[in-house]
This record gives C-alpha cells, sequence and structure tokens, in this order.
C-alpha cells in the first residue's frame, strides 16, 4: 500500500528537533482539525443548528470537566520526562510514568461520576428557565453520553506525553490522525443511522454523536499502547536506577508531578471559561436584554461554540503544533541552562505563529460568506458572526504560546497572574460591551467576543513583557517581522477586494462556494508568499536551509 513521505515518516519513532517536530506536530493537528471541519457539513446536515446548539453545550462542558480529569498531566508529563531524560534520570522517568497513569485513571472516575450525577443542575445552569429550544432533559442527557469519553481520554493523553518528552512526535501525531478519523466516522454514520434510520429523535442522536468522542479516543490509546510497547529500547524503558536518582522516591515524583500540572490544568480551565462566560451570559443578555429571539440566540451562541470553532480549529491548529514541539524542547534547555537557546525559541515560536496565523484568520474573516455556505450551507447569522469571532483564534493562539513559554520555563506565579487578568477582563467586559455594541449600532454579541480577544490580548502581552525582562530576550527582530508581516497580510487583503469586484462570493450553491474558496485561497495565499519572499521575511522566520530544500523538492533555481 502506498502512503505519501510524510505518513510514512510519521509512522516510526524517531527524535525530532524543535522545528521538525513543530511541522510533523502540525502537519498531523491540520490533517486532524480538516477531519473534524469537514464531518461538519453533514453532521449539520442530519443535526441542524438546535442539534448544533446542543452538541455545544455537551462539548463544552465535557472540555472543562476533561481538564479537571487530566489536571495538566499530560503536557507536566512531557516536560518532566524531557527534563529526566536530559538529567539521565531514566528509571525514575517510567515510574513517573506508572504513577501519573494511576492518578490520572483515578481523576477520570471521579469526573465522570460527577458528570453523571449532577447534569441536570449544569444544564439548568446552561439554560436557566428559557424556554422554547433544547430542554434541561436534553442537554442532561448529552453530558452523561459524553462523560464516557473521561475515562480514557485522559490516560490517552497521558501517553501521548509520555512519548512527546522523549521527543517522539510521529507517533503522537498518527495517534491524534486515528482517534480523529475513528471519531469523524463515528459521528457521521452513528447520528445518521439513530436520526434517519431508527427515527430515535434529536436528541438521542446527538448523544451517539458525542459518544464518538470514546470510540475515537479508544482506537488511539491502543496504537499508543503498541507503540510504547515495542520501542523499550528506544524508550530506555529497561535501565536501571542510578546512584543520582536514590533520592527522587515516589513522594518526590507525586509532587513534582501535581506542581508542574496545576498550572497546566488552570490554563486548561481558564481558556475554556472563556467560552463558558459566553454561554452562561450571552443567550440569557441577548434574550432577555436586547430582545432577540431565542432561536437566534442559540444559533449565535452554536456559531461561537460550535460551528465557528471548528472552523477557527484549523487555524488554531498551528499553535498546537508549535505547543507539542516547543514544550519538550524548551525545557531541555532550560534544564541544560542553555539561556541563549532558550531565547531563540522564543522568538522563533512567536514568530512562526504570527506568520501563520494571522493571514489565515483574516482569509476566513473575507471568505466568511462562501466558507459558510460550503461547510453549512445557507445562513443569515452564521457568516454575521462568524466574520468577527475568527480573530478570538488569532489571540488564543498567542496567549497559548506565550502561559506554555512561561509555564515551561517554571515561572509559574507570572503564568497565574496573566491568567487571572485575562479572566477578569472577560467576566467584567462581556455583558457591559454586548450592550455597548448594540447601543451603537453593531451586533450585541460582538462585544462579548471583543471581551474574549481584549482578555487574551492584554495577557499575553503582559506576559512577553515579564519573559523579556526575566530572560533579557530582545524581540526587536519578531517586531520587525511582525510589521512586515502585517503589511503583507494587508496587500493579500487589497488584492482580494480587488477580485471580489471581478469574481463575486455570493453564491447559492456548496459547490460553487467550494470553487470560489479554492480561488481565493490561492490567490491569497499566492499574493502573501510572494510579498513574504520579496522582503525576506520567509528568510528570516524559516531560515535559508529551509528555502533552500524547498526550492530543491521543486526543483526551482532561484
Amino acid at each position: 500500500m502506498f502512503f505519501p513521505p510524510w505518513i510514512m515518516f510519521m509512522m516510526f519513532m524517531k527524535k525530532q528537533s524543535f522545528m521538525q517536530g513543530a511541522f510533523i506536530a502540525t502537519i498531523a493537528i491540520v490533517i486532524s482539525k480538516i477531519l473534524g471541519v469537514l464531518y461538519v457539513i453533514p453532521f449539520y446536515a442530519i443535526i441542524g443548528e438546535q442539534g448544533g446548539a446542543l452538541y455545544g453545550y455537551a462539548y463544552n462542558v465535557y472540555i472543562i470537566f476533561l481538564g479537571i480529569a487530566s489536571v495538566g498531566l499530560p503536557l507536566a508529563m512531557s516536560k518532566l520526562v524531557s527534563e529526566y531524560n536530559v538529567l539521565g534520570y531514566y528509571y525514575s522517568k517510567e515510574r513517573l510514568f506508572k504513577i501519573g497513569k494511576t492518578i490520572i485513571s483515578a481523576m477520570g472516575v471521579l469526573s465522570f461520576v460527577l458528570l453523571i450525577i449532577f447534569a441536570p443542575k449544569i444544564a439548568y445552569l446552561i439554560l436557566g428557565d428559557i424556554q422554547g429550544g433544547n430542554t434541561i432533559e436534553d442537554v442532561s442527557f448529552v453530558i452523561r453520553a459524553i462523560s464516557l469519553s473521561i475515562l480514557v481520554v485522559p490516560v490517552q493523553s497521558l501517553s501521548r506525553g509520555y512519548l512527546q518528552g522523549h521527543r517522539f512526535i510521529s507517533p503522537t501525531a498518527m495517534s491524534q490522525i486515528i482517534e480523529q478519523l475513528v471519531r469523524v466516522i463515528f459521528i457521521i454514520v452513528g447520528s445518521f443511522l439513530a436520526l434517519r434510520v431508527f427515527n430515535l429523535g434529536l436528541t438521542y442522536a446527538v448523544g451517539v454523536a458525542v459518544f464518538g468522542a470514546f470510540v475515537g479516543a479508544f482506537c488511539s490509546y491502543l496504537y499508543l499502547l503498541i507503540k510504547i510497547k515495542t520501542n523499550k529500547a528506544s524508550l530506555n524503558r529497561t535501565a536501571s536506577k542510578t546512584r543520582t536518582e536514590k533520592n527522587i522516591t515516589d513522594k518526590v515524583i507525586i509532587q513534582n508531578l501535581l506542581f508542574y500540572s496545576v498550572s497546566f490544568i488552570i490554563i486548561d480551565v481558564s481558556k475554556n471559561i472563556y467560552n463558558s462566560v459566553d454561554m452562561v451570559t450571552l443567550i440569557k443578555t441577548l434574550v432577555n436584554g436586547l430582545n432577540y429571539s431565542v432561536n437566534v440566540a442559540e444559533t449565535v451562541m452554536a456559531t461561537i461554540s460550535t460551528w465557528g470553532h471548528k472552523l477557527n480549529m484549523i487555524v488554531a491548529s498551528i499553535s498546537m503544533g508549535l505547543i507539542v514541539s516547543l514544550i519538550p524542547n524548551l525545557a531541555s534547555s532550560f534544564a541544560a541552562n542553555d539561556i541563549s537557546d532558550v531565547r531563540n525559541k522564543i522568538n522563533q515560536a512567536l514568530q512562526l505563529l504570527l506568520y501563520t496565523t494571522l493571514p489565515m484568520a483574516v482569509g476566513l474573516s473575507l471568505l466568511a460568506k462562501p466558507v459558510w455556505m460550503a461547510f453549512y450551507g445557507e445562513s443569515f447569522w452564521g457568516p454575521v458572526v462568524f466574520s468577527y469571532s475568527v480573530f478570538t483564534v488569532l489571540f488564543a493562539t498567542l496567549f497559548t504560546i506565550v502561559i506554555t513559554m512561561l509555564q515551561s520555563l517554571n515561572r509559574y506565579k507570572m503564568v497565574f497572574g496573566c491568567l487571572m487578568l485575562g479572566l477578569i477582563i472577560k467576566i467584567t467586559l462581556n455583558i457591559p460591551l454586548i450592550y455597548s455594541f448594540e447601543q451603537i449600532g453593531f451586533h450585541g454579541f460582538y462585544g462579548a467576543t471583543t471581551a474574549t480577544i481584549l482578555g487574551y490580548l492584554i495577557s499575553s502581552i503582559i506576559g512577553l513583557i515579564l519573559l523579556g525582562k526575566e530572560f533579557s530576550i530582545n524581540y526587536e527582530n519578531t517586531l520587525k517581522q511582525l510589521i512586515n508581516i502585517v503589511l503583507a497580510t494587508m496587500i493579500m487583503t487589497m488584492v482580494i477586494a480587488l477580485f471580489k469586484l471581478v469574481i463575486p462570493i455570493d453564491v447559492e450553491s456548496r459547490l460553487l462556494s467550494l470553487g470560489i474558496i479554492l480561488i481565493y485561497s490561492i490567490i491569497g495565499a499566492s499574493t502573501y508568499l510572494f510579498i513574504t519572499y520579496r522582503n525576506k521575511t520567509f528568510h528570516h522566520i524559516f531560515g535559508q536551509k529551509t528555502l533552500d530544500l524547498i526550492f530543491a523538492k521543486l526543483r526551482i533555481k532561484k
């Protein structure tokens, strides 16, 4: 059977450098997120907007409890394994993995039980006394349906963290693809059979769909177990205890693991609180305060939390790939006291993130109508909400990278300070900005999006300032590249605007919409790449070796 070269590369256990790891992880996550977006087309057609809102309720609650169940252990595992490897503590590293699995399994069972018991109360917190759409019973059912996933996903994630700590990014990347592929197939087939064949109703169809998270995670976990078992030598799993490891008791390992994981769990939960603030306040404010209908308010919420969020995940996948590679590499450099390399990796990660995410977010905003039409069909509110909410992912990814840097460098007070600052801004400004935007002639829900952007942006800037002072980091080159990136994005925007005069984007066919997206993506990407190549931005960020490799592969003479 034939596989593309990058798939073959990911199928083998091999340590990767920071840029290689970031590339592999990003490719895998992009594929995973594209699958996660593409399945939405048939899934949306099957369950509709009300079903999408119901799916979003269950998934947002699940993500919060998954963060609690995982207690930040997968990322803490990656960081600690990386440090122990640098120090040669191979025996302690394996004990760390076993202890981590015990802790995370216990937390998964606890979270599962809490979701089963308190599902109705959580549903009431979301909906209150609002009637006319999904009911408290509906939301309770889908929350309980997805709760089983928490028994598997945390342990699976911990195994990924273990491999990532060894800088074996390829098997973890393949596991993500396997998980998403199985999950997507189960969601589409399961929801279709439940609703259209067995006529079980919308609630049961969504319940079957959210159960797909369990099935996908289980298959992925089996793959990881096989990889770990068959690569003992590469992972140094048979090493004996050394003299320097005698003082590393189980108590010390547990303390280190929990200490590192505390900030990771706060990071995950805090990011989901942004969505939860909207989930709890947006619908009620739109309906009770601004006289929006329940259907419109739920459609807006579904766009922000589910349908638009899934499109945003394509952009967010860039930061996820960077994080997977950044944590073990940054932790290794810090453990080896190579501060110069720490500074280089921080600037490199920021530049790579901005180079990729800014034009993607702007492009999706400019093409909001055909993108929405292609994936979800005709909708008035979908493109209106998405064209602005897409920018939250730009600032969310920046926030995630900055917080990850602080965490990897053991700057926990800075992490907590930045997190709390962002949440305070979001919670404080959300409702006032909803009313303010409505009063000045914009849709009120733009205020909620603006509150999210401000929370992420301000906390990110503060974090970068603190990092710069702590490690004497000079951001001058990154700022220069940012200016070049912004200019290239502006030129790309103007070119797309000019082409809109020739090729209109308002079409009423999904097939035509896909064609429009393809044409404008080629135009936009070509313009952006050409400008950044001419002003040497590409050279500075990716390096001349990467550029030479690309030209060699394409057999282009410079």
